[in-house]
């Protein structure tokens, strides 16, 4: 089932820059479009407590932003087909939520 560009910009808007902790769901989607990892992996390269980003990765699963592979504490996570199909909106969505905030997108 993949969400129409619109409905899915939307999604990314509220997800990433309308929510406490969008900079930190999009840090994630930014470091599984590089490769797919587990939630310990992510924490250890994020400098987060692995229980955030079980919370977050939760959050996108939910959303359908990503997608797990396997059960329990390997579970591998990989970018949704929705996501990868509009990653550039992603992109386009996190830096003016950057701007908007006066933030550094370098330093994120």
């Amino acid at each position: 089932m993949f969400v129409r560009p619109q409905g899915f910009k939307y999604l990314l808007g509220w997800i990433i820059g309308g929510m406490r902790g969008g900079v930190t769901r999009a840090q994630i989607i930014t470091a599984l479009k590089e490769y797919p990892q587990n939630a310990n992996q992510l924490a250890t390269l994020m400098h987060k407590d692995y229980r955030t980003i079980r919370h977050h990765l939760r959050v996108l699963e939910k959303n359908r932003m990503v997608m797990p592979a396997g059960d329990g504490y390997g579970t591998t996570y990989f970018l949704s087909p929705e996501m990868e199909e509009n990653y550039v909106l992603f992109e386009e969505m996190f830096r003016k939520t950057v701007e908007r905030r006066g933030e550094n997108s370098s330093e994120i």
